[in-house]
């Protein structure tokens, strides 16, 4: 229990901002799930559950062993059928990034002799959203979105995205840092834009995936706020947004009544709000960069068959030492706070265009500074280069 929001607040930053040099870098990838032979196809949780076997979760299949990937990555599903690989964080990127595609394959052969693939785009491009997992959380969810409008179940079921993990660094560098990463978020989400419409919808939308979010719930999906003290700041949004699942015994986790959870600590419940109620209440929050005792970076979409790569190793790059964090600050500072913006048009906004341009330099002159191979910097900067050509071409940047 919680004596009162002032304790609840402090340990919300305890437990969201967790700091020391920054050491680990993990990469969690979500992908739709298709019939190879017919991508329009509904898929079913049976099909879905009979070819993840022993790696499918309890949400699908609810006495599954849920045995991890060889590499000790666990298998996940979202609402609508999305799998998700979250592979353990690594001191070595190229440690990180040898564990990510053995996990891909392996993933692959998993799907492949059941006639399913996965998608190649952050938004199902074919289907309408559909809820394949029938469990309390993710109809408290549907529950709460439904009144602001399609786009909650859409995100719910019909989107996938990138996230990379990176270590919110020493306390005197996190202002900087969480000012970088969300800086960040307009122009590496225009750069890296792929999902263009979602079931015939928002076609005309560099990342509807991103749209989606946006219209979601703006309580809990808009981006943090970006300040000097963002612990506090974070702690603040978390304890008055609204509580959306109260759990208890059986299907209904809906709340008795609409509440917040500062409400809900000062008694407007029965049942007196605990640390494991809070932590539940926190995965119930989804901005572009959640907080976790690291920085869950959530803005990019899931990128086409064999072009993970670039991003990861970019944003990598971006944040590894305090001076390209400053390059960061310097190339983003006329984009920052252009979500819409880049979430609409992509990279055909000029302003996103230049700050992609001076972004991937940046990051281009650390790689240096990684582990990886001569071979393997020079490619991811062949390739980085090749994405801005394509995503600007033609352009009115």
């Amino acid at each position: 229990m919680f004596r009162d929001r002032a304790e609840a607040e402090a340990y919300v930053a305890s437990v969201c901002f967790k700091h020391g040099p920054p050491r680990l870098l993990g990469v969690e990838l979500e992908w739709t799930v298709h019939h190879v032979e017919d991508p329009t196809r509904p898929l079913d949780a049976k099909t879905l559950a009979s070819a993840l076997g022993k790696h499918a979760p309890p949400t699908l299949v609810p006495d599954s062993p849920q045995r991890p990937l060889p590499s000790g990555t666990p298998l996940t599903v979202e609402p609508g059928g999305q799998v998700e690989i979250s592979t353990p964080p690594r001191e070595s990127l190229t440690d990180l990034l040898k564990t990510v595609a053995a996990d891909i394959d392996h993933l692959r052969n998993l799907l492949e002799p059941a006639g399913l693939r996965l998608g190649q785009h952050g938004a199902d491009p074919f289907r309408p959203p559909l809820r394949m997992l029938r469990v309390p959380r993710y109809a408290a969810m549907e529950h709460a979105f439904a009144p602001l409008g399609p786009e909650g179940i859409t995100m719910m079921c019909s989107t996938a995205g990138l996230q990379v993990c990176l270590d919110s660094g020493l306390a005197g560098d996190l202002p900087k840092r969480w000012a970088a990463v969300h800086a960040l978020g307009p122009v590496l989400n225009a750069l890296f834009a792929n999902s263009p419409g979602v079931n015939g919808r928002r076609t005309d939308w560099a990342s509807a995936r991103m749209r989606a979010l946006y219209g979601t719930d703006p309580v809990r999906t808009r981006p943090a706020a970006v300040c000097a003290d963002p612990a506090a700041a974070w702690a603040k949004r978390v304890l008055d947004s609204p509580v959306i699942a109260v759990r208890r015994p059986g299907p209904n986790w809906l709340p008795p009544r609409p509440l917040t959870f500062a409400d809900w600590i000062a008694g407007a419940l029965d049942q007196p709000a605990t640390a494991d109620d809070l932590d539940y209440h926190l995965t119930l929050q989804f901005p572009p960069v959640r907080p976790r005792g690291y920085l869950e970076v959530r803005y990019l979409d899931t990128p086409p068959d064999g072009r993970w790569l670039p991003p990861v190793v970019l944003m990598a790059a971006l944040f590894s030492t305090p001076e390209t964090v400053d390059g960061v600050l310097a190339a983003t500072e006329t984009a920052a706070n252009r979500w819409l913006a880049a979430a609409r048009y992509g990279l055909h906004d000029p302003v996103l265009a230049r700050a992609a341009r001076d972004v991937v330099e940046v990051g281009c002159a650390a790689l240096s500074g990684t582990d990886l191979s001569i071979g393997q910097t020079d490619a991811i900067a062949e390739e980085l280069h090749r994405t801005l050509a394509e995503k600007t071409g033609g352009g009115r940047s």
